[in-house]
């Protein structure tokens, strides 16, 4: 069966992500087999979902899927675990982007695309219906975490994913220092 990848970005990124990039060169090179997936989401979060769920509608047929996501793509790959059993590995994940972006409320801009838009209460509403209170098969999720991350407090995702594989490393950032390091075993995890 042919392997798909879906690259699933964090909030107010694009498919232009160091990481994204990263992977999409890592694929190009070793594996041109692979399927590679890095759509640019809608800023909103029912409207990135709904992205979400219209690829692997499309894909799981006939591929194998995996899932790598960043910060807000990392949740939105739990969620899409949760639901379709997909394999994944999360960067720096958010855990409640409910609550860290409602210090984001008003006027946007995306600085990969110079979209601008606005972001409300009811879209944190949005963001809460995607979450996934327990994680039912933890063998199928990878985080690699940072705990420098300036963003996130990285001890939530570790208590979030305890029981899952984790890679937590001293020092670091929101971005993944190092990331380049990690391709080939992600695509090993996935299984693709």
């Amino acid at each position: 069966m042919p392997s798909l990848l879906l690259y699933i970005h964090g909030f107010n990124s694009s498919p232009l992500s160091a990481k994204a990039e990263q992977m999409r060169a890592w694929c190009e090179l070793q594996r041109p087999d692979i399927k590679l997936e890095v759509p640019r989401l809608a800023c909103y979060p029912a409207e990135a979902a709904h992205q979400l769920k219209h690829i692997i509608e499309t894909y799981k047929g006939g591929y194998h899927i995996g899932l790598v996501g960043s910060s807000l793509g990392g949740y939105l790959s739990t969620w899409l675990n949760a639901q379709y059993g997909c394999r994944a590995a999360l960067v720096n994940p958010a855990v409640k982007p409910y609550d860290l972006l409602a210090y984001y409320l008003g006027p946007q801009q995306n600085p990969y695309t110079g979209e601008e838009y606005l972001l409300e209460p009811h879209h944190m509403d949005e963001l809460k219906a995607l979450d996934v209170a327990s994680i039912s098969h933890p063998e199928r999720l990878w985080l690699l975490q940072q705990e420098g991350d300036e963003v996130l407090d990285y001890r939530e995702a570790v208590a979030k994913y305890q029981g899952c594989r984790q890679t937590v490393e001293a020092g670091g950032d929101h971005a993944f220092v190092g990331f380049d390091r990690y391709p080939a075993e992600i695509i090993q995890f996935l299984g693709l």
